[in-house]
């Protein structure tokens, strides 16, 4: 059920939480950076008001050289949209909700997830325990014509047997996440052979590090890369999940950490009703942030509207 909310929200504090975010150091003119003696040049838009340089003469506002530049989003929209991409809101339903164009909103959204893919922590895990494995969403090219009848649309359920690649619409997701920070790191990859998995782990672990595996072969050579490395076997046949190894009654050998993970994925996944495999990284890149900072931070709304250098050039 849609709830439009969009009249009920105060301009002036959503303005106000916006510029925040943008300018934390207050409100600076683009071209020469003086940071006061602004008049007003136009207050069609208030509370986004059009200021005039004294120094310079630039006319500029608050969205100026960000990725709202030109938007006509209304200051209570644009928090409303961000509070949907972080909560994982389809795009029509908001759409609906917000009362705009699906298609300018979907487009919003793709650059901004791009934007917070690219701001993501990409420093090795620094814990001494951590759980390696990898998931296979169905993605197929949800948006694109198929105009060619010897490339016909994917069916919906894809079941191709083994191991999914980015070519059969399976692409893996894998991921490592520590035990003591309870911090996770994913990607999508072209697929999930050993290389690819290897890779990954050393990158983003440090040496040293005891990875807790499945019995996929594709982890056999961490111990080469400075990685121990312990499985359990998840096989029908032997169907174990956890062991303890050094019979202190506590099973530490298991990626459950991992399976829950996944869960969370295909949790945030569902509500779209597919995802185009071209953008599935930006999509799990929001699934990460909301796995590590829980809730939506400054940090992660900069990240999300791609604020690296805040207005802030000194006296």
């Amino acid at each position: 059920m849609d709830f439009p909310i969009q009249d009920l929200m105060n301009e002036d504090a959503c303005y106000q939480f916006l510029l925040d975010l943008f300018h934390p150091a207050g409100l600076r003119c683009p071209r020469c950076h003086a940071a006061e003696g602004f008049y007003t040049h136009r207050y069609f838009r208030e509370p986004v008001l059009d200021y005039r340089c004294p120094q310079c003469g630039r006319v500029f506002n608050a969205w100026t050289g960000t990725i709202l530049q030109g938007t006509h989003w209304r200051p209570s929209q644009i928090v409303l949209i961000l509070r949907g991409f972080a909560q994982g809101t389809p795009t029509a339903q908001l759409a609906r909700e917000l009362a705009c164009s699906r298609r300018h909103l979907l487009d919003l959204r793709h650059r901004m997830q791009d934007l917070a893919w690219a701001g993501l922590d990409r420093t090795p895990l620094t814990d001494s325990y951590v759980e390696a494995d990898e998931a296979y969403q169905n993605a197929g090219e949800k948006g694109v014509p198929h105009e060619d009848p010897e490339d016909p649309p994917r069916r919906r359920a894809n079941k191709v047997r083994g191991h999914g690649t980015m070519a059969n619409d399976r692409p893996p997701i894998i991921g490592v996440v520590g035990r003591e920070s309870g911090e996770a790191r994913l990607d999508v990859a072209e697929n999930a052979d050993q290389k690819t998995l290897n890779t990954f782990v050393v990158k983003n672990t440090k040496r040293g590090a005891v990875v807790n595996t499945d019995e996929w072969s594709g982890y056999d050579r961490l111990p080469r890369h400075g990685r121990g490395r312990v499985s359990v076997c998840h096989t029908p046949g032997k169907r174990e999940w956890a062991r303890d190894d050094d019979g202190d009654g506590v099973r530490e050998v298991h990626n459950n950490t991992m399976e829950g993970l996944w869960t969370g994925v295909r949790n945030f996944l569902r509500p779209f009703r597919g995802v185009n495999k071209w953008y599935l990284k930006q999509y799990v890149a929001m699934c990460e942030w909301a796995y590590n900072v829980r809730e939506a931070t400054s940090d992660f709304l900069r990240a999300l509207l791609g604020i690296k250098v805040v207005t802030n050039f000194g006296p």
